[in-house]
């Protein structure tokens, strides 16, 4: 008999447990900050702040201010050294290891094992329960799941303490009936070296019965990749006839999407986006028809929204979760079971719906492109990328794009460096095609390219094959959460990217020598 069908009835009495989202929000919101405060209430930051005279949500907002990790820093700095309740009760061990800060080359998030429990194991079961309602025929749980991983390393000298991935962290700490249910290895998986990493996962995962995929989608493409390498087949379809779905997150998945559809070119395949952060995991693509997310509303984390337009103000607006409204763009705040108070965790979303709430992703605070007051967002470029590719044919596999400064006279634009898996015909078309689509996608960009008066037509630059793989190699970030910064308000990022995208000098004296 088919295990999947063993196991559906447990899954499915979790999802009638998620029909309550649509209701009792609030209650459900107002409940978990409950939880929250008894556990805060027995920490150092518990008692700086007063939380034994807290005990409702507004008392909260006026004890407790929001946070970054700056702010957090020292105090998590302290627990990785070993000290006990100072965030959260208890020692921590673990640390998800992140991208830094403007300070720091790192951000060092804690994950206590509460918040392995309710958060990101919980994220990891309700999406499949999601997948398994929306999908009756799946037989997901008679093959492997092929997960990929990052690595972890020792935290100062503290015993058994380590930095990480997240996904190391989740791997490490995984149920060993699910460890038995994927591949690769754990050993392989846990590797640092993601090139040798991902040859062996290829060839791991080679002649398993793979059902299910689960991954950031650059890092999955390019361990696909190897797999039909080894395999010498053209499509993932003739190596795993019984893959399924594939659980992404990440990343946005729009300019992976035909890449994936060539590779898997089945009618059976199915696709779920998770946001799953190293701060927590917040939401799951609960309908295959609406890219919109659930947000996961009764794990341990409180949610609190900064409308973005505030967010640089000196005493900004925050709201609960039953505060948005749909259609603003909001900076989203948090506070974990991991001991994360009030945090701005550094995304934006956008509400779709409020019963229940579900969201899409926009963009990370530090990621936009301002310079000239057009306000571009990650959403903004995704859209238009979309359009872009639609109109000409190409398909995007990797982009950066920053400000060009007005020059001596006056003259601005926008540079996008984009690394095409097909390129289109005419690179200028393309270029006119993503300017037009930015403008219907965004009215700050459309009246800033008014006339060509204040900004100009951006340009676009092709990288070479692999571009955006070196970079991240040479910044020590292959594989795991690490990412490509798509939008930048400066070129800090973009000039180390064109500098490695020219092609190398001729050695001197080489050209025009007689022989």
């Amino acid at each position: 008999m088919s295990i999947t069908k063993l196991v559906r009835p447990i899954f499915e009495r979790r999802y009638r447990q998620l029909e309550r989202y649509a209701t009792q929000a609030e209650q459900l919101q107002r409940g978990v900050l409950g939880k929250l405060l008894e556990k805060g209430r027995q920490t150092v930051w518990g008692r700086r702040h007063g939380f034994d005279g807290v005990s409702s949500y507004e008392q909260f907002a006026q004890a407790c201010p929001v946070s970054s990790y700056d702010d957090l820093k020292a105090d998590i700095d302290s627990m990785r050294h070993g000290e006990k309740n100072v965030l959260w009760p208890s020692q921590v061990r673990w640390y998800a290891k992140s991208s830094g800060t403007t300070s720091d080359k790192s951000k060092f998030i804690p994950v206590s094992p509460q918040g392995l429990k309710d958060t990101h194991y919980a994220g990891g079961r309700d999406a499949v329960v999601i997948y398994l309602h929306n999908n009756p025929e799946s037989r997901m749980f008679d093959g492997r799941g092929l997960i990929l991983g990052g690595s972890h390393s020792p935290n100062y000298n503290v015993n058994h303490s380590l930095v990480g991935d997240l996904s190391a962290i989740l791997i490490e700490n995984i149920n060993p009936l699910v460890n038995y249910m994927r591949v690769p290895s754990k050993k392989t998986a846990l590797l640092s070296d993601f090139e040798q990493k991902r040859d062996r996962i290829a060839r791991e995962a080679l002649h398993r019965n793979v059902t299910n995929i689960s991954g950031v989608p650059s890092w999955m493409l390019s361990v696909l990749t190897r797999v039909l390498e080894i395999s010498g087949k053209e499509v993932l379809t003739d190596v795993w006839p019984n893959l399924e779905v594939f659980f992404h997150g990440g990343v946005a998945f729009t300019p992976y999407r035909e890449q994936y559809r060539r590779l898997i070119p089945s009618p059976q395949m199915h696709y779920e986006e998770t946001y799953n952060a190293s701060e927590g995991f917040f939401g799951i693509q609960s309908d295959p028809a609406d890219p919109a997310m659930l947000l996961m509303i009764d794990y341990g984390v409180f949610f609190e929204f900064i409308p973005l337009e505030e967010l640089d103000k000196p005493v900004p607006t925050v709201v609960p979760l039953w505060g948005v409204q749909t259609g603003k763009n909001y900076a989203m705040v948090i506070t974990t079971s991991s001991g994360l108070w009030r945090y701005l965790i550094g995304d934006t979303v956008r509400f779709t719906s409020t019963a229940p709430y579900k969201f899409v992703i926009t963009g990370r605070t530090k990621f936009f492109i301002n310079a000239f007051g057009e306000e571009l967002i990650v959403d903004n470029a995704e859209h238009g990328l979309h359009a872009a590719c639609q109109q000409t044919g190409a398909e995007v596999l990797e982009y950066s794009a920053a400000p060009v400064f007005m020059n001596a006279n006056g003259k601005c634009r926008h540079q996008w460096l984009i690394e095409f898996s097909r390129p289109p015909a005419d690179i200028e078309a393309f270029a006119d095609a993503l300017d037009k689509a930015l403008q219907q996608e965004n009215s700050d960009y459309e009246a800033k390219r008014y006339k060509d008066i204040t900004l100009q037509r951006l340009e676009v630059i092709s990288a070479r094959r692999g571009l955006f793989h070196d970079w991240l190699k040479s910044k020590g970030k292959l594989g795991g959460q690490h990412k490509v910064p798509r939008l930048s308000n400066n070129r800090d990022f973009i000039e180390q990217m064109l500098e490695m995208n020219r092609p190398p000098s001729p050695l001197k004296g080489s050209v025009g020598r007689e022989e």
